[in-house]
């Protein structure tokens, strides 16, 4: 379509002679076209400038569609030869300056369409400059080791555009922020300083191309000063000393620049590649609130340096760095990304309108927030394009006159002056208003702390010697929010006891500032501690070492109801296939079981959960993440040896975690089964027999789920249940498996067969383990052995693992071990499939064994033992000892038992165990109840 065609608003003319003279000189056009350009030159005297000047040209392009014109700039521009460049782009600035001015002001483009354009010119200018100027140095032999066909690569050079460029965001009369780079490895050690001093060379040639003013005029003022370390480093860099001063040196504002950092000339490939490799220095891996101080600096810094200070009078005012205006919108979704970007890659977009929408979708900010600031951001950039037109100046401020700013409301097409100025104060004052609550909410320090009980003033006076106020700046942060956190465990319902518990949480924290600005931004997060603290002094101290943890409470969906297994290894999974380092994987997969194993010990805290769901959450997530893993694992291990031979392997979950019901310190019970399928030898690298193929890769699981990492380790693992234990291999082949259990194994391996479960591995394999499985429990259902073997275990055990207090839930007569085993021993005697307790328990009662209010009696007794074993592993490391918790740990285990206090739940305790001891000695000395009812 045409420019007439989409046509949608026009400038009201200021100067009505200039006005005059574009319609006499464009009269051959429609009206439409003429009143838009008498508009624009009576109110832009550079734009009028530009119309006479290329005015030939401008008849034709006024007839195209503007797509059209503009793209045939971008091929001008594609043409120029070297020796051509200076002149040539002038022109085709002159050209695209006018035409993008007139679609803009014309309404037939959009905001980002207007931005766009000028962002493509600058980045064709830019790539043309530099790959000329490339060719250049290699025909000269200046480039050594580089051929003709290198140039289209700029040889290894590469541009990157910062700032509204790098978003697609430049605005009408835009310097351009480059950073200037070359890939040291396209060139030998002996190459590297010939290569970088010609290099140097082209930067300075290209910059002077695009920014030295002729009488033709300018391309682009061009400023480098965006590079690492800019007073003493040269103006093009290696990528790898750019890379080492980020790692050691990069500021906050460095980190806020890269964010829209984006390759715009040159070796496009290679720029990626360096801004991956930065990827963790601009994106942390934890919620980083301590940006949000950082940014506010940041904008006092620039205010006062501009001495944009004071009241808001549009006569003057900076539309960008003023109050309310651009940079504030910027900074804002900038700052909201920095925090959450290194967690939520989809945040990790350069464009402004994109960040903040995308910071909505996921939650950051309400999105009406967003739809206000999107909205004044494009009219503020509006704004900003009418005061750059009017004389092609670098300029943000208003004019300083009542006649000036009329011109500009003209130039926007208001003929309602006094309503636009309303209409732009609004604005500015609506920006200002949802921006400063952000980077400077109520300043905490100003409130008067409450009075505190003595012991408690005396924990509060040790806290200045606490590694994590050791920085100035922590110090900084935690005297603003000290007020409020006193008051608030001041508030507590026990406070001495609140302050204790939460001095030991401080004195193990080893730095403060990223945590104190978390809990600075989030408030909500304080009282979560406190509760943590008071009830679990064990997992607060885990949350000193690991308060990473408390990113997800922010992330928005951690008081969310429980996503089930699957939902779960498919995040995990996502997760991990989007690294490519082993060790990064291992890494991300512990990060990710601490913060999921956080939220069920928190819900469980907080009672949205009891212990029997808590328990089925710490299996899910255990198998998830050996799910995830186990396929990582075998593709490292295979690197190397090749893949697996035959059939592959299973992962067995065995004990607790076969049973699906794991408590929050529970290690991992395995089996891993394999079929070689008659395959000898793996095929890779350094090949190996099947056997020891499959013992290596088992070696290889353990070391994934064990190892001490950077994020810790993911879980502790027995393997002794394995045939033979400790004295067999590590990994069991199926046909080794089947003929064990069906001529060596002992009861005991029989009864522990239950409780086994697929967990990771071939999904075929899984199946064919599960039937075998099957297949034994009905080949061993002999009553008489198996209560041997019961009674045989049941003796081992009491003299191997007696009861540690009265109140060890598991070990001992009628407690948790005891009970489990007897399921055990129904399921075996029913061949009943079933893995968890209760169900097996039932199988007994089908089988004849049980009656059913003995299979009652015993599921109620597991029950109790296992809500008070559950709550005990969470808020203990040691023996549980009633008297030596706090009211609050003591609240938590008494919950859902129905017992008022310790003593209490020690009678039920007792009167639970010693029912379920009688119903285990009564079944054991009898045979099947049918063979009874026959008597």
């Amino acid at each position: 379509m045409s420019l007439q065609s989409r046509l949608t608003r026009t400038p009201i003319p200021h100067e009505p002679d200039r006005a005059a003279e574009a319609g006499a000189r464009f009269a051959a056009h429609p009206p439409e076209i003429r009143a838009l350009l008498e508009g624009t030159a009576g109110c832009s005297p550079y734009l009028w400038g530009l119309m006479l000047r290329e005015g030939a040209w401008l008849d034709g392009a006024l007839a195209e569609d503007p797509d059209a014109a503009f793209g045939a700039i971008l091929d001008q521009v594609r043409a120029l030869p070297l020796e051509e460049l200076k002149s040539g782009l002038r022109q085709a600035k002159r050209r695209a300056a006018l035409l993008i001015a007139l679609a803009d002001l014309g309404g037939a483009w959009r905001l980002d369409q207007v931005t766009g354009a000028l962002t493509d010119f600058a980045d064709l200018c830019v790539n043309t400059c530099l790959t000329r100027l490339v060719a250049a140095e290699i025909a000269r032999g200046k480039l050594p080791g580089l051929t003709a066909d290198d140039a289209q690569t700029a040889g290894g050079m590469v541009v990157l555009a910062m700032g509204k460029q790098g978003a697609h965001e430049l605005n009408y009369s835009s310097d351009i922020d480059l950073i200037c780079l070359f890939d040291q490895d396209r060139f030998a050690p002996d190459q590297f300083h010939e290569a970088r001093s010609s290099f140097i060379k082209v930067t300075r040639r290209m910059t002077a191309l695009l920014s030295e003013p002729t009488g033709e005029g300018y391309v682009f003022r061009t400023d480098l000063r965006l590079r690492p370390d800019a007073s003493v480093t040269p103006v093009c860099l290696a990528m790898e000393a750019a890379e080492r001063y980020y790692e050691s040196l990069g500021r906050t504002w460095e980190r806020a620049a890269h964010i829209k950092a984006r390759p715009c000339a040159g070796d496009i490939q290679a720029g990626w590649a360096y801004l991956d490799r930065l990827r963790p220095f601009v994106w942390r891996k934890h919620l980083d609130f301590a940006a949000i101080q950082d940014a506010h600096d940041m904008r006092l810094k620039i205010r006062s340096h501009k001495g944009l200070h004071g009241a808001l009078t549009l006569e003057g005012h900076d539309m960008k760095l003023g109050v309310g205006g651009i940079r504030e919108i910027e900074f804002f979704t900038q700052t909201r990304q920095i925090i959450a970007g290194g967690r939520d890659p989809d945040l990790r977009v350069r464009g402004t309108l994109e960040g903040l929408a995308r910071l909505a979708q996921k939650g950051w900010v309400p999105p009406e927030v967003a739809e206000t600031l999107s909205a004044d951001y494009c009219v503020h950039r509006e704004v900003e394009h009418r005061l750059q037109m009017v004389n092609d100046a670098q300029t943000h401020a208003l004019p300083g006159t009542a006649e000036g700013l009329e011109r500009i409301a003209h130039f926007c097409g208001a003929g309602d002056v006094a309503a636009w100025r309303a209409d732009l104060r609004a604005r500015l004052e609506r920006v200002d208003g949802l921006t400063e609550g952000f980077f400077a909410p109520g300043k905490s320090e100003a409130a008067a702390p409450p009075d505190l009980p003595e012991t408690a003033a005396k924990i509060v006076e040790a806290w200045q010697g606490y590694p994590c106020l050791r920085s100035a700046r922590a110090r900084e942060i935690f005297k603003r929010l000290k007020p409020d956190l006193l008051g608030r465990l001041t508030r507590a319902p026990r406070p001495e006891e609140a302050f204790s518990a939460f001095d030991g949480f401080l004195a193990g924290l080893p730095a403060g500032v990223q945590l104190f600005s978390l809990f600075e931004a989030n408030p909500q997060l304080i009282d979560l501690i406190i509760d943590i603290t008071s009830v679990s002094p064990e997992l607060a101290q885990y949350l000193s070492r690991n308060a990473g943890v408390l990113d997800a409470v922010i992330g928005g969906a951690f008081f969310e109801a429980w996503p089930g297994r699957d939902a779960l290894q498919d995040t995990l999974v996502a997760r991990l296939d989007a690294l490519d380092d082993y060790e990064r994987q291992l890494d991300a997969a512990r990060a990710w079981v601490k913060e999921w194993h956080f939220r069920i010990g928190v819900h469980f805290l907080r009672g949205l959960i009891d212990a029997g769901e808590a328990g089925t959450e710490y299996a899910d997530l255990a198998q998830a993440v050996l799910a995830a893993l186990w396929p990582h694992v075998v593709d490292q291990f295979a690197a190397k040896h090749g893949t697996p031979p035959g059939k592959g392997a299973v992962v067995l979950g065995m004990g607790s975690l076969g049973a699906g019901a794991l408590t929050a310190k529970s290690d991992l019970d395995l089996i891993v089964i394999y079929d070689a399928d008659g395959v000898e030898n793996s095929q890779g690298r350094r090949p190996l027999a099947a056997r020891a193929y499959y013992a290596r890769l088992t070696q290889a699981l353990v070391t994934a789920l064990t190892a001490p990492m950077a994020e810790g380790k993911l879980y502790e693992v027995d393997m002794r249940l394995r045939p033979s234990g400790n004295q067999g291999p590590v990994a069991t082949s199926v046909q080794s498996f089947s003929a064990y259990q069906r001529e060596q194994a002992w009861t005991w391996e029989h009864l522990a067969l239950t409780r086994a479960r697929a967990v990771a591995g071939a999904p075929g394999l899984a199946k064919e383990v599960e039937a075998l499985r099957r297949a034994l429990l009905a080949e061993k259902a002999e009553l008489a052995r198996t209560l041997a073997g019961v009674v045989d275990m049941r003796a081992r055990l009491a003299g191997a693992k007696p009861a540690k207090s009265a109140w060890d839930g598991k070990q001992g007569p009628g407690r948790g071990q005891d009970i489990e085993l007897i399921a055990s021993a129904a399921a075996l005697i029913a061949a009943s499939p079933h893995t968890a307790v209760p169900a097996q328990l039932q199988a007994g009662v089908a089988a004849g064994w049980l009656h059913p209010a003995e299979a009652e009696t015993l599921v109620a007794s597991y029950g109790l033992l296992r809500k008070v074993q559950g709550a005990a592993r969470l808020i203990s490391d040691g023996p549980l000892d009633p008297a030596r918790l706090g009211e609050g740990g003591l609240t938590f285990l008494l919950r859902g038992t129905g017992a008022a206090d310790a003593a209490a739940l020690e009678a039920l305790l007792v009167q639970a165990r010693g029912a379920a001891a009688q119903v285990i000695e009564d079944v054991i000395a009898r045979g099947p109840l049918e063979d009874q009812n026959a008597d």
